[in-house]
């Protein structure tokens, strides 16, 4: 039996089969955890939704900021962008069975030492805390209002947590950190325009998972989400996102061992190259 975490698939469906081919994957021995935005973007969200969905409990999904602007889209409460590939899972005759059950998935998830979200954990949360807060989220998503909850979940503030923080900002605060952040500043306050490369961080701000003294290092944390970051292997981080959708890599790392798998993307002609886990931060090509 062995755990692999997969970075953003973002309707990448022939990788992933490419993937689950190089590490022989077995859906009744092994699981798979998905650090979210399972669609969007790719050519292929509406099979990637389908096979996924129908692998049961052999894999693990927390929800992406891609998965939940289709659920937003699919309840008429947000647009279609220009650059969305969601028409084929909105016009799909199972849309209703698949949408129900991404509504259903967690917003993280905590297993042994590691957590796995989407984006990352504000440094004044422990994980013990931020898994209240996601249960938080996932009950309103999961309840009869959350049609409600999703019409009034776009916008970027707050931008800083507080204990006094109620109803709706409270919950739109918990999403965007699990799902969109990249940057914060050491006391917590999140920046969402850059999108770029650490080095690229706006005056006063750091990636979230360099703040000193985070309290989240209790665990590994596994995330995606951001893929000018790509690839990191490190003690407490997994940083997932290896750009696929871009024509970069689609990236599974064997927990147990930490081995590195890898399929290139690029115009759906996948190659495996699984390689041994560096013991250091690696960039992606």
């Amino acid at each position: 039996m062995a755990t692999y975490a997969i970075g953003d698939v973002q309707g990448s469906f022939e990788e992933l089969r490419a993937l689950l081919g190089a590490i022989a994957f077995d859906r009744n021995r092994d699981r798979l955890w998905f650090v979210g935005d399972l669609v969007n973007r790719g050519p292929a969200s509406l099979a990637t939704l389908r096979f996924v969905r129908e692998l049961g409990e052999a894999a693990q999904v927390v929800l992406g900021n891609h998965d939940l602007h289709l659920l937003a889209v699919a309840h008429g409460l947000a647009e279609l962008r220009d650059d969305d590939t969601l028409d084929e899972v909105l016009s799909a005759p199972d849309r209703n069975e698949l949408l129900d059950w991404l509504r259903h998935r967690a917003m993280m998830h905590v297993e042994a030492d590691y957590a796995l979200v989407h984006a990352g954990l504000l440094p004044q949360w422990n994980v013990v805390k931020a898994s209240g807060l996601a249960r938080e989220v996932e009950a309103e998503l999961r309840g009869p209002g959350y049609r409600e909850f999703l019409a009034r979940l776009y916008g970027s503030r707050p931008d800083r947590w507080s204990e006094e923080l109620r109803g709706i900002d409270r919950l739109r605060l918990i999403v965007n950190a699990m799902t969109r952040m990249r940057f914060c500043t050491p006391d917590g306050a999140m920046e969402f325009q850059t999108k770029g490369e650490t080095v690229h961080a706006p005056s006063g701000y750091l990636p979230w998972f360099e703040v000193p003294n985070r309290k989240s290092e209790s665990h590994t944390v596994i995330f995606g989400h951001w893929s000018a970051l790509g690839l990191r292997i490190e003690p407490k981080v997994l940083a997932l996102d290896t750009g696929c959708v871009w024509g970069g890599k689609l990236s599974a790392i064997r927990l147990e061992d930490r081995r590195l798998y890898q399929v290139r993307c690029k115009g759906g002609a996948a190659t495996v190259r699984p390689s041994p886990a560096p013991a250091h931060r690696v960039s992606p090509r």
